[in-house]
């Protein structure tokens, strides 16, 4: 077998595949070289499923000179040296990109400097520089690809769909913009407009704009945040959407390393972790994931369109999004703050009458007042707001499933403490045993009560265990477990995790434990799994979190054993009572299954039904 050097015209179309392996990819690289031209206002135009494609911008645009070797192999604006390669701070330095397209096209390029009184022009038809030129035209760049793959009918045949091309151009597309909000992106296919997103001064406004999501929140980790370490090098924003607002598929997760898109199962499975206990499965949130870290952290170049990342400290990576996500989740942003509480006015004893009384009433007793006297008696409140005084709800709980607080002095905190999002709802009744009907100010609310119970529990039992007042178990006859190596090594390196978690587990042979204590509230039977299921986590994802993961699975499922349920009757005392103890978790708005715990019916929406407005 001889070995023979291939010729320059099959180099480039080699390059061409893994530069340019979908028309997505081409345009990816045109707009990137645009925005690291400087660029603010971007058009991209495309048709023929990517086959055809023109990007515009208003960048530095480029010398007379270098036009020409622009589209030569090997030759960048952007690095000097090999050390370069591990400091890159622009979205790409890959010296073939425009050599690769100009061979496999007809391919123009277009571009004036400010300082340049017009237009040079270069056209390349599949690698053959055909004339070099000069025209009138703007200040910038202008790229045309035309007749993509002609020259390479083998590639052309595994091109897909127009429309999925058309797709993944345009998911693309919305990538670049959501992480280049100060950049105007005007998209147009066969001339038509699909989309103008103008400049932005916020990025939460791009991103709303770009998922079509009106309400979205805002969450960071990074120095001077609590659990941030020194030394730790990686910082994460996150613009996430409430559990209550979910897609049906991953596809409305992005997430970007230094400002570029890519492809990180680690860092979405941190996202999707940070939502756990809130989402049903087969939910997903809507978010826009930024990591931001130093150049040497990270290798963008393991993948021949960086559609993927190396970073040196991926745990840091995968931590820092858990908690940007968590942290912001926590504060729980979508419960309405500003909702009026339920009050009563000392010197307005015919309103509370009417209205907002304590209601004392069996269930075959409802009280009755219109729409009309309650919003009157909300109007007439609202002028004396400044000497209303809230409801008293000195509460005593007699459920028999320990709905108590086990805080000591809980119920005079209770009471001195200021009124909740929960607990400043009138309890009104209780509907099929299972429902605590309830209203605001603003409409009626509706929660489940076994829900509602379910996620306090959940969250005591978390609580007691994240400050170490687990109690535990020392077992009399060792228990032994079985794992495979790699999980058997994982968990032996998180020993000093294991014992704050209340496991005493050594290691007994090469693919097996031993467990000396576990926590009380488990029972015997589901140790085993437990610690198999440590294993697989901690192999999958490393470090305290896929501890807390597991545990947090085995708390929901003592939660849901352990609380009231659908078909049992409370006291109005009880009710009120659970109300106040919802307050004292920021998440108490969704069970730890991801159902949520309360609807809301405003009153606005029941005058519609009710046609009294229009």
């Amino acid at each position: 077998m001889e070995i023979e050097l291939l010729s320059e015209e099959t180099i480039n179309q080699i390059a061409a595949g893994e530069v340019v392996e979908r028309p997505s990819h081409l345009v990816k690289e045109l707009v990137e070289n645009s925005l690291d031209a400087g660029a603010t206002e971007i058009e991209i135009e495309f048709d023929q499923g990517g086959r055809f494609v023109s990007v515009k911008d208003n960048g530095c645009g480029i010398h007379e000179k270098d036009l020409q070797k622009s589209v030569l192999r090997h030759a960048t604006s952007k690095i000097k040296t090999s050390e370069d390669i591990f400091h890159i701070n622009s979205l790409g330095f890959r010296g073939e990109a425009l050599a690769s397209i100009s061979a496999v096209s007809e391919f123009s390029i277009q571009s004036r400097r400010n300082q340049d009184s017009e237009s040079h022009c270069l056209g390349v038809n599949f690698g053959s520089v055909k004339k070099e030129y000069k025209a009138s035209g703007e200040v910038g760049t202008l790229v045309t690809v035309r007749s993509l793959f002609e020259n390479i009918p083998a590639r052309l045949k595994f091109l897909k769909s127009e429309t999925a091309e058309h797709t993944q151009i345009k998911n693309t597309l919305r990538a670049l913009a959501l992480s280049h909000w100060d950049v105007g992106f005007r998209i147009r296919h066969k001339s038509k407009l699909l989309h103008y997103w103008p400049q932005k001064s916020e990025p939460l406004e791009r991103v709303k704009e770009v998922l079509k999501q009106k309400e979205l929140f805002y969450g960071h980790f990074g120095p001077g945040e609590n659990g941030y370490k020194p030394g730790n090098l990686i910082e994460a924003e996150v613009y996430f959407s409430s559990p209550s607002s979910t897609s049906r598929t991953n596809k409305n997760i992005w997430v970007f390393v230094n400002g570029r898109w890519v492809q990180d199962r680690s860092l979405q499975a941190a996202l999707m972790d940070s939502y756990r206990s809130l989402l049903m499965h087969g939910e997903y949130p809507f978010a826009v994931v930024h990591v931001q870290c130093p150049s040497e952290e990270v290798d963008v170049n393991i993948h021949p369109t960086k559609a993927q990342v190396k970073f040196r400290q991926p745990s840091d990576a995968f931590r820092a999004v858990l908690h940007a996500t968590r942290n912001g989740l926590e504060t729980a942003p979508w419960l309405k703050k500003d909702k009026r509480s339920v009050v009563i006015s000392e010197q307005n004893e015919s309103f509370q009458e009417q209205a907002f009384r304590k209601v004392q009433f069996s269930q075959k007793e409802m009280p009755r007042f219109s729409l009309q006297e309650t919003q009157q008696a909300l109007n007439e409140m609202e002028k004396n707001k400044n000497e209303d005084v809230k409801v008293d709800i000195s509460l005593e709980s007699s459920f028999s499933t320990n709905l108590e607080s086990e805080e000591s002095g809980s119920k005079q905190d209770a009471q001195e403490a200021e009124v909740g999002t929960w607990s400043r709802l009138q309890v009104l009744a209780q509907a099929g045993l299972t429902y605590i009907v309830c209203q605001s100010a603003e409409g009626l609310v509706i929660i489940d009560q076994h829900a509602a119970h379910e996620r306090v529990m959940f969250e005591r039992y978390l609580r007691d265990w994240k400050n170490k007042k687990v109690m535990i178990q020392e077992f009399l006859v060792p228990m032994a477990v079985s794992l495979e190596g790699d999980q058997l090594e994982a968990l032996m390196s998180c020993q000093k995790e294991l014992v704050e978690m209340g496991f005493d587990v050594d290691q007994l042979g090469p693919e097996q434990v031993t467990v000396r204590s576990a926590p009380t509230f488990m029972r015997e039977k589901d140790i085993q799994s437990a610690i198999e299921k440590m294993g697989l986590e901690l192999v999958e994802l490393s470090g305290s979190h896929a501890l807390e993961k597991v545990v947090s699975d085995l708390f929901s499922t003592m939660a849901c054993h352990s609380v009231i349920r659908a078909g049992q009757a409370l006291s109005r005392e009880e009710m009120e009572s659970l109300l106040v103890q919802m307050d004292e978790f920021p998440l108490a708005s969704f069970c730890p299954h991801g159902r949520p715990v309360y609807v809301e019916y405003p009153f606005i929406e029941l005058e519609k039904d009710f046609g009294r407005i229009v």
